[in-house]
């Protein structure tokens, strides 16, 4: 072989070895950096805890120095599902990421890695189990847990010379009747927000049910009705409390709103969850303050309960090429000193797990006392997660017409059965 030639073919297997070593190098661009170092990418909506997570990132990092966290927070004003969408559209899917339980387990189940067999799943609550487990095997981690009633200000309730929690119907309006008496209005209803009548307040109809699962599918299956049936009948009795007892123009009573007339310390209940805490304690952190149960009848056993959910779930790709290392995570985030101390101290969550505990000072009045409650099981469920997809906005534009008079109850009825069969066949 002439020199030339020679000098040619070592030089174009040279480049052919160049370019294989570039291709290695970009294959592993989506686990590493090319020294041995593993990404795992997180997608997550929450953006309250951003900030906290950049920190927390710094501490796992310090111990696991083959991993780096990539933490990249879509939420707030934004649309999480459909930035998580069109992540994986764009085969940029992310290692670990954030669904809530029942429909969305069902939507995004191919690409989910069964966490059964995880050492931190015998330490879940009961309760944060059941929105992420199918055919018995467990497919998230319950990020925490969020509880809400009639958050009420214990001081007005004292100035009315109400004694006694009211955990009936009956005895929830001889306080509405002393409050009133007193100079006080009952209740702040933001019935302007969709959230809180076609997620938090048509969720009562459901979950008060002896089987919400059950009710669920019969509505399906067109077995059952709205308009017969009595425990949503009970439910409409509550709102039409919150009603006669409530602030003028609750139509046009939005969020804020709700939440300022509530902490000026004029209005006595309010219909909100413990995630308040910060923004009533920002306007008034003096406020001696409670969670109340919303009942819907004259039955104590039903009525002392708050409604607890998961709001979302730490969820593994189980197509990612650093499934393991991202399990590491989240099994260091609930058992790591560090990692339960951001859970509460940082994060401000009610611990979904039983191990963990907040103290009054990081979960404050309300988170602790969703806590009292979840401990000791006086709990019913979040079913919105169990609606057809786009039901809850239409729960909320028909109670809002009833609230306005532009429907009767047994019209708002009908439009919730005819907007229920129209979406349940999608």
């Amino acid at each position: 072989m002439n020199k030339g030639k020679q000098s040619r073919t070592g030089a174009a297997w040279a480049r052919v070895t160049a370019v294989v070593a570039l291709i290695a190098l970009l294959a592993g661009c989506g686990s590493g950096n090319g020294s041995g170092t593993k990404t795992v990418h997180i997608f997550q909506f929450k953006v309250e805890i951003a900030d906290a997570l950049k920190e927390l990132k710094v501490e796992y990092e310090k111990t696991h120095p083959g991993v780096k966290l990539d933490i990249q927070t879509v939420g707030g004003g934004s649309d999480y599902g459909a930035s998580l969408r069109a992540k994986f559209a764009a085969s940029e899917e992310p290692d670990i990421f954030n669904i809530g339980g029942y429909n969305e387990l069902d939507m995004w189940q191919e690409y989910l890695e069964d966490l059964s067999g995880e050492p931190w799943v015998k330490d879940v609550k009961d309760i944060a189990k059941e929105p992420m487990t199918k055919d018995g095997k467990l497919y998230g981690q319950p990020m925490n847990l969020e509880g809400y009633g009639f958050i009420y200000n214990k001081d007005l309730f004292k100035k009315a010379g109400i004694t006694e929690r009211p955990v009936t119907l009956s005895e929830l309006e001889a306080a509405a009747e002393k409050l009133k008496a007193a100079g006080i209005t009952p209740f702040a209803n933001g019935y302007q927000e969709n959230f809180v009548l076609g997620n938090h307040n048509i969720n009562l109809a459901f979950a008060d049910q002896k089987d919400p699962g059950a009710f669920i599918k019969g509505l399906n299956e067109h077995s059952v009705e709205f308009a017969s049936n009595e425990i949503v009948s009970e439910w409409s009795n509550l709102l039409d409390l919150t009603l006669k007892y409530g602030n003028p123009n609750p139509l046009t009573t939005d969020y804020n709103t709700q939440v300022t007339m509530f902490a000026s310390g004029n209005v006595a209940m309010m219909q909100q969850g413990n995630w308040t805490q910060v923004q009533i304690d920002g306007i008034n952190p003096k406020l001696s303050l409670g969670m109340l149960p919303m009942p819907i009848n004259d039955d104590p056993a039903l009525g002392d309960k708050l409604y607890v959910g998961v709001p979302n779930n730490w969820v593994v790709n189980k197509n990612s090429p650093v499934k393991e290392e991202a399990k590491e995570f989240l099994d260091w985030l609930v058992t790591s000193d560090i990692g339960k101390t951001y859970i509460t101290s940082k994060f401000k969550f009610i611990p979904a797990f039983k191990s963990i505990k907040g103290t009054d000072e990081e979960l404050g009045q309300l988170g602790m006392d969703v806590q009292k409650y979840t401990d000791a099981g006086k709990t019913l469920t979040w079913n919105w997660f169990r609606f057809p997809n786009g039901m809850s906005p239409e729960f909320a534009a028909a109670i809002q017409a009833y609230i306005g008079g532009k429907v009767t109850k047994e019209g708002m009825y009908e439009q919730f059965q005819q907007n229920w069969d129209n979406l349940s066949v999608r």
